[in-house]
């Protein structure tokens, strides 16, 4: 197994990980997690966990392609376990951050809904040989939901100064952008996807 492969295993591994420790039942067993307080953003060191190995598994992403292109290591599995590696790493987090309210549910809901559509999209369409490339739309809408997932879990960190609640305002704006992707690889597949009915 090449490292490009190795690196995108080891993002789908860590996502139990980062279940296990944000959903541990830390007060039953008595354990007092602690809680930082920088600049009127109240942190907790399970969210600073969470987000270091997020960081982690992001890096890796980010590392994972960059190798497969620059050593021509671009396999079949690579092609499959990434984006799958990728959409659960991050409808995880958010998940996970529905679970004790700090999102609405519907955000993962949406988010979820649309990467189904999409990755269904793309069945369709490599089962006629076609390959559907990443779009813009759908490069920002990860951007944005990575942004937003980091600012989440810090509480707005360092935006809490100023009481802005850039977590809220990121992952909505984030949520219409996925909602607009999804949207566009629809309208751009609809001829194709209508021929397969």
């Amino acid at each position: 197994m090449n490292l490009p492969n190795k690196l995108t295993i080891t993002r789908i591994i860590l996502v139990p990980i980062l279940i296990l420790i944000y959903m541990f039942p830390y007060a039953t067993f008595g354990i007092n997690v602690p809680m930082y307080h920088i600049l009127n953003a109240d942190i907790s060191l399970v969210n600073i966990v969470i987000f270091i190995i997020f960081a982690v598994a992001s890096l890796t992403d980010y590392f994972d392609g960059q190798i497969a292109r620059k050593s021509k290591l671009i396999t079949t599995f690579g092609k499959f376990a990434d984006p799958i590696a990728d959409k659960l790493l991050i409808n995880t987090i958010f998940l996970l951050l529905a679970s004790d309210g700090t999102i609405s549910i519907i955000i993962p809901i949406i988010m979820i809904s649309r990467d189904t559509i999409v990755d269904a999209i793309r069945l369709v369409a490599a089962n006629k040989q076609v390959v559907i490339a990443a779009k813009y739309l759908g490069k920002l809408k990860t951007v944005t939901q990575m942004i937003s997932v980091i600012f989440l879990l810090l509480n707005d960190f360092p935006f809490s100064i100023i009481h802005l609640p850039i977590g809220q305002i990121s992952v909505w704006i984030s949520c219409v952008i996925s909602i607009v992707s999804g949207i566009d690889y629809f309208m751009d597949s609809k001829d194709m996807l209508t021929e397969s009915m």
